[in-house]
């Protein structure tokens, strides 16, 4: 008797008998394969299904691709649950702006992290929740995707680079460098879908946005592109480029890149905290792998809460810059924006306002930074592992 993988079969040019012939023979399970001259082949049923299992698959993929992989699948997980949290974070944000052009009546309308969270589901349903969902999801997706992949590699890449040009030797600056190219290549990739994201989620339904929402609101004087409604993510992207052109786009990114200096925090103090943890999932046992989890969430929500403090006035500046007007009527005022919301945001709400909706976004931050790191660092471990690359 042969026990022939059913590739070998193939290339024999030997197919399944059309009768079932299948059959237990000495707790063997089997199968007859015959060939068109009428020669037989015997094989293990198991080897048929190995041939397809996971780890076959997957092999095929190298450690890059397994990692681009992982990053993907964590970054999808991470925009679905993290979706509610960020349309009131950047209610929040945008609240400034708003209290600006609307006066106390819209200050007023969100009174913290629960209040808003009431209202929006009272007056906009759950759907309110989870406006800008898709483009939170495209955005999330391609921006881990992208990270992980860059960092990953960049971790290979600086050790002999720093050591050979700067005869420099530290881990620190290591993670530091590779955090900074990771989030400079996907800053610049991604922002035109968080731009889309941000106009989305100041949108409040029924034709209205929270510029323009209510009678007192409506009779304030404010450019036209900013009451604009979006019917749905593609809608928001043809009357963007169509209105603003296509600088509006990549409206607050050099807030982005200043924000650079968040990821260069975070995530050195991250692999600093992982090697004090002792939060390595590729030696831990299956029993220690529910402490390795615990840890894992300790070391991504510290280093994601130390970052964020220190980092957080750019995403104020970002979001009150993605949801100005980009009017090319008016391109010689958009010089030195950056600039002028600097001060605005100064005289009109002092160095409290570079803080506005902190606290609720640290409530979105850190669970946000525990799912991405953990499913990552699981998505990895598992591909990896099945794919005998780990």
């Amino acid at each position: 008797m042969v026990n022939r993988n059913p590739r070998d079969l193939e290339e024999l040019s030997l197919t399944p008998i059309e009768r079932d012939f299948s059959d237990r023979v000495q707790g063997e399970d089997l199968e007859f394969w015959a060939s068109d001259e009428g020669k037989y082949q015997i094989i293990h049923k198991e080897n048929q299904r190995n041939a397809f299992s996971p780890s076959k698959i997957l092999s095929k993929f190298t450690a890059t691709q397994l990692v681009t992989m992982s990053g993907a699948a964590s970054g999808f997980l991470a925009g679905v649950v993290v979706c509610p949290l960020d349309v009131v974070k950047t209610r929040f944000q945008a609240h400034g702006a708003l209290a600006q052009s609307t006066g106390s009546l819209a200050s007023k309308k969100y009174r913290g992290f629960l209040g808003a969270f009431k209202t929006i589901l009272r007056e906009e349903g759950l759907r309110g929740l989870y406006r800008g969902l898709v483009p939170i999801t495209i955005g999330y997706l391609p921006t881990w995707t992208i990270y992980f992949t860059v960092y990953e590699r960049a971790k290979l890449f600086y050790p002999e680079f720093l050591k050979s040009h700067f005869n420099l030797e530290t881990h620190a600056l290591n993670h530091f460098c590779s955090a900074l190219t990771a989030g400079m290549t996907s800053s610049i990739a991604v922002n035109p879908i968080w731009v889309v994201k941000t106009r989305l989620m100041i949108q409040t339904g029924s034709g209205s946005t929270i510029y323009n929402n209510n009678a007192e609101n409506k009779s304030a004087a404010q450019p036209k592109v900013e009451r604009t409604y979006y019917k749905g993510t593609l809608d928001a992207i043809r009357t963007m480029y169509k209105e603003e052109g296509i600088r509006v786009f990549y409206s607050g990114l050099i807030p982005s890149l200043f924000g650079l200096l968040h990821v260069g925090i975070h995530f050195p103090v991250y692999e600093k905290l992982k090697l004090w943890l002792e939060c390595d999932l590729k030696s831990a046992s299956a029993d220690e792998q529910k402490s390795t989890l615990g840890r894992l969430i300790a070391a991504s929500s510290v280093s994601k809460m130390i970052a964020s403090t220190i980092t957080y006035p750019h995403e104020i500046l970002r979001t009150r810059m993605q949801i100005q007007s980009s009017n090319r009527n008016k391109s010689d005022k958009q010089k030195g924006k950056l600039i002028n919301s600097i001060i605005k945001i100064y005289q009109k709400e002092g160095l409290k306002g570079f803080y506005a909706g902190y606290g609720v976004n640290l409530i979105r931050t850190v669970p946000a930074s525990a799912v991405t790191l953990v499913s990552f660092e699981y998505f990895k471990t598992y591909l990896l592992e099945i794919s005998g690359k780990l």
